[in-house]
């Protein structure tokens, strides 16, 4: 029992101690912190991805495939029409165009 009581008066005269220097002490947690901060940024941002996420995101990424029928339908097409045809050209010539 005599150590129970003895607990907050040793607990009392710790926090005395301590409370001195308690600036100090919280400075040099917040530098802690943002010190495994910056390094957690520094880690991660540095970070390449492995082969298996690189394929994975590649994986969706399917080829156009046009048909050959339809080239020559608009190929055609094209040649058949004098309007269409000077668009094509115009277009060709200055893309920017509207």
């Amino acid at each position: 029992m005599n150590r129970l009581k003895s607990i907050p008066e040793l607990l009392n005269t710790i926090v005395r101690r301590v409370g001195r220097y308690r600036v100090l002490i919280f400075l040099l947690a917040m530098v802690v912190v943002y010190g495994f901060i910056f390094t957690r940024i520094n880690t991660l941002g540095n970070a390449q991805p492995s082969a298996e996420a690189i394929a994975a995101q590649n994986n969706p990424i399917k080829k156009a495939h046009i048909d050959k029928s339809v080239i020559k339908q608009l190929e055609s097409l094209r040649d058949n029409n004098v309007n269409v045809q000077a668009l094509f050209e115009q277009a060709r010539n200055n893309p920017f165009q509207e």
